[in-house]
């Protein structure tokens, strides 16, 4: 076969794959992608709570999400779904059902174990993304959220090109000077790409003395406001740090679920509401 043809082949079932796409996307009301200028700030934690959330605020609400990060899939992990294999049906690619009916589709489902990395260059993550987007039988959802890797990279490009009509991205970011910088490439990143930011998340903002009840500022303090303040951009709320999260994450259950009444929950519930009434 010649290049020629080859191209137009590869032409034809890029546009095939589109049409498959919008077909998919069609019966999801609202998108909405997590993202974070640089990683180990939280953004699968604000991920997979923020999808709890919205399931159990309205038990009308179905959930989904979709684990883009291709080579550090955590979403499985904890929501204490791993193990689970991705099966196919007559109309695709087959979720897995996780805590409140939440729909899952991750790498991790499809690799053999957790030593195996995902040793892939830009054209074939594409590719996955494509697959994912185009042959995941998503069904009728309210809401699908996507934990994108960290950066500004290829799958994260790719999914914003390919869904035009995202209703916006929440960026996850913790209050040192470093991640300031890091979450102003990140708004710029999505406005480039002319998608909407619902607001910033603080993580880690602080942490109560479980002995005095004062707040610590471990990771410095108020760099969510500001960067918020110098970019426009509404602050959704700030997470305090509570070794609890950890352990809930660790043992696959969301923090929201396991101590809804701890302050991190309650922050996380006001900014649920906010993110609710943007996209609705």
């Amino acid at each position: 076969m010649s290049k020629t043809e080859t191209d137009q082949n590869s032409g034809e079932e890029k546009a095939t794959q589109a049409d498959q796409i919008k077909q998919r996307m069609s019966k999801i009301k609202h998108k909405i992608a997590i993202i974070s200028g640089k990683g180990g700030v939280g953004k699968t934690l604000v991920a997979i709570n923020l999808a709890m959330g919205l399931a159990r605020n309205s038990r009308t609400n179905k959930v989904a999400i979709l684990d883009a990060d291709l080579t550090g899939p955590c979403v499985p992990k904890m929501l204490g779904l791993k193990e689970k294999k991705l099966g196919s049906g007559p109309d695709g690619i087959q979720p897995i059902i996780g805590p409140e009916y939440i729909k899952v589709v991750s790498m991790d489902f499809l690799l053999p174990n957790d030593e195996t990395p995902v040793i892939w260059r830009g054209p074939v993550k594409m590719g996955a993304i494509r697959q994912f987007l185009s042959e995941v039988s998503w069904g009728e959802v309210d809401y699908l959220l996507i934990d994108l890797p960290p950066g500004t990279g290829d799958e994260s490009l790719s999914i914003l090109q390919l869904l035009p009509e995202m209703d916006g991205v929440v960026i996850v970011t913790i209050p040192s000077e470093v991640s300031q910088a890091v979450v102003k490439k990140a708004v710029t990143f999505a406005r480039q790409l002319n998608v909407p930011v619902l607001g910033i998340v603080e993580n880690m903002s602080g942490m109560f003395c479980p002995h005095c009840g004062e707040s610590i500022e471990v990771f410095s303090k108020g760099g969510g406001a500001k960067v918020s303040e110098e970019m426009g951009v509404e602050l959704l709320g700030s997470i305090p740090l509570d070794p609890q999260v950890a352990a809930d994450s660790d043992e696959g259950i969301p923090f929201i679920m396991k101590h809804p009444d701890s302050p991190a929950s309650k922050v996380f519930t006001q900014i649920i509401k906010k993110i609710e009434k943007k996209v609705n």
